[in-house]
């Protein structure tokens, strides 16, 4: 019994697929030498033209044919349940963002991993608030993509307890490679204790909420990394050098500055990054988003 119900059908597709391939790869291969070796130069110096061979040609072409609708037939009995989801499905909403996954249950409840019950159906419902990205959880065989603007969704019935890597395969930015998680098996008694202790809201601040939101943190860290640009951390009460209008001049980071760089991002340009790279904010984030942010500023020091 495979970690998930899907396992089995994808194996079999798999196993099919790679043993016809391997079978030309060495038949071809075979043949391939024969004919070097058979009809190399020295044996034969005078090429000789062979046609009309019927039964070659038929054969060569309603073989393959049997083979590539033989693959056909075990990829899509593999792929097609993995359409249907039960009615009865636990409902998981998966917020894609760069570079990290969430996971919403019901009654708005949050956490960075996925924990599902033991041989209960789940489906996960995929939405992005930024860039393509795609679900991929290699031990259950099942894989969709993130796309912003469209629904889309995967369905699974967990077989085996332990955790399993959650990983992102569509490159989505400098950080894509940090974009995993952990999907956690476990028993139901276990599960529904786990979902009634979980806090109903985030204990995150607010303003952290709204940076995440609009994937502010895909390119502006809160530890104190670089990545794209400046790291958060620290940031707010200092003074930057930035170019405006093409002169150099020195601004403090305060409320002004945080607003110009949400709605204008492009008028003050910090020495050392480039013009163009931030689109503006302005109808997006509200002026009480715009405090809440500032006020998440003010307390990483």
């Amino acid at each position: 019994m495979g970690a998930s119900n899907f396992v089995e059908g994808v194996d079999l597709a798999f196993k099919v697929i790679f043993g016809i391939s391997l079978f030309f790869l060495v038949g071809i291969t075979t043949v391939m030498l024969y004919f070097v070796f058979h009809y190399n130069r020295k044996r034969h110096p005078q090429a000789v033209q062979i046609k009309d061979n019927n039964i070659l040609e038929i054969t060569w072409i309603t073989i393959p044919i049997i083979l590539v609708l033989l693959m056909f037939y075990y990829g899509y009995v593999a792929f097609s349940p993995m359409r249907t989801a039960p009615k009865d499905a636990i409902p998981v909403t998966v917020i894609a963002r760069m570079w990290n996954w969430t996971f919403e249950y019901e009654g708005g409840k949050q956490s960075p991993d996925l924990v599902v019950p033991l041989n209960k159906a789940v489906r996960l419902n995929l939405h992005s608030e930024d860039v393509i990205h795609s679900l991929y959880i290699p031990a259950f065989r099942i894989k969709e993509d993130v796309v912003p603007g469209k629904n889309n969704f995967m369905w699974f019935i967990a077989q085996q307890p332990g955790e399993y890597d959650i990983l992102c395969t569509v490159y989505c930015g400098l950080r894509h490679s940090y974009m995993e998680a952990k999907a956690k098996v476990v028993p139901e008694a276990d599960y529904l204790a786990w979902l009634k202790a979980l806090p109903a809201k985030s204990s995150e601040p607010e303003g952290l909420t709204i940076l995440k939101k609009n994937a502010c943190t895909g390119c502006h860290s809160i530890d104190g990394t670089k990545i794209v640009s400046a790291s958060f951390k620290g940031l707010y009460g200092t003074t930057e050098k930035v170019v405006t209008n093409g002169k150099e001049r020195s601004v403090m980071v305060d409320d002004a500055y945080i607003k110009t760089s949400v709605y204008d991002p492009d008028n003050d340009i910090v020495v050392g990054y480039q013009k163009g790279i931030m689109k503006t904010y302005k109808g997006i984030v509200s002026d009480d988003d715009l405090k809440k942010i500032t006020e998440y500023l003010q307390s990483i020091k």
